[in-house]
């Protein structure tokens, strides 16, 4: 018998998308398959437009609010499948991602040989994603993987994963007390549960840029994502470290911290400090990040905070012209169709 696989979604105010979602989700060419929404105390409609699906296939239920991270391992709890597919309330699966990546497994694999495969960034058509490859987009050994994360200042878009039970069980659950970079961690335990990534390309994922509010973008005065980010970034240079322990490994750290420098400074000293501490038993430094051209000449004038968020939000705000564009034209596009 064919394994089963359980999608699993958490979704917060997420009325505006999570149809677009679920429809990847029934839609998924591998037959046997449980979808599980958990509405983690959503405000708008999010729960009665997910119930429209709900089916013998979706099951939708609702918590009280407690995060990102409680509602994946609620879900996870409700599920029976042998394998794991976690997708975030805005994002799309192609049609054929898990049977391809299942269909991928070779005579010689394991359940533990961790599935990954292409992502695109989208606004409001799919069509338009901008997939950009990296050198991550490869089959590699988990210290070979997280060398390359953290040290070129890559990631793995989280949906792009399938995971079996086994593998899911010996990572453990999401971690419930962080509130950034919570994917980036939990994938952490997964790779090192891991023997092997299996890269599986000619299908891929589709995430949404969902603009200021998404729970990846860090603003000014978001101190608990940039403590939780700091508790991730010690944690992912705890495994690392724990998986090999050389020269390269330890530029790999050095370059991961430098990287999330610019996260912390100058809104939280106390926050540097703890950066610099980590670096320096690294046997390393870090340095301020220097501002790009057209952005630097602020700061002598406005302060160097000032022209940092400038050169934050600047591209933030033309992604935005590029979204209602995008967006204009979904609308008369779906119109036509209907």
């Amino acid at each position: 018998m064919k394994p089963l696989v359980s999608i699993l979604i958490p979704a917060y105010n997420a009325e505006n998308w999570i149809g677009y979602t679920l429809e990847s989700a029934i839609g998924q060419t591998w037959p046997r398959k449980e979808i599980i929404v958990v509405n983690d105390g959503s405000t708008d409609g999010t729960a009665e437009v997910a119930r429209r699906y709900a089916s013998r296939e979706v099951k939708v239920v609702t918590t009280e609010n407690r995060g990102l991270s409680a509602a994946v391992n609620h879900a996870y709890r409700l599920s029976q499948g042998d394998y794991i597919q976690e997708l975030d309330s805005d994002d799309i699966l192609a049609l054929d991602k898990i049977k391809r990546q299942l269909e991928a497994l070779q005579p010689g694999d394991t359940k533990r040989t961790l599935l990954s495969c292409p992502w695109g960034h989208f606004y409001y058509r799919t069509r338009r994603a901008q997939v950009r490859r990296t050198s991550l987009w490869n089959d590699l050994t988990p210290v070979e993987w997280l060398l390359r994360k953290m040290g070129e200042k890559l990631h793995m878009q989280n949906a792009t994963w399938l995971v079996s039970r086994e593998l899911a069980e010996a990572a453990g659950p999401w971690d419930e007390g962080l509130h950034y970079d919570q994917d980036g961690e939990y994938f952490c335990r997964v790779l090192m549960a891991s023997e092997k990534t299996r890269f599986v390309a000619g299908t891929r994922i589709f995430y949404r840029v969902s603009g200021l509010n998404r729970i990846s973008y860090i603003g000014s005065s978001d101190d608990k994502k940039r403590e939780s980010l700091l508790r991730s970034i010690k944690l992912h240079i705890q495994y690392l470290r724990s998986l090999e322990a050389s020269e390269r490994v330890r530029k790999a750290c050095l370059a991961y911290l430098q990287d999330h420098f610019s996260d912390f400074y100058p809104e939280r000293p106390d926050l540097v400090a703890e950066l610099q501490r980590l670096a320096a038993e690294l046997q390393g430094s870090l340095q301020e990040h220097r501002l790009r051209r057209k952005y630097a000449w602020m700061g002598p004038i406005f302060g160097w905070k000032v022209a940092k968020n400038a050169q934050l939000l600047l591209p933030e705000i033309k992604g935005m012209v590029f979204k209602y564009c995008d967006k204009a034209m979904f609308k008369l596009e779906t119109a036509k169709r209907s």
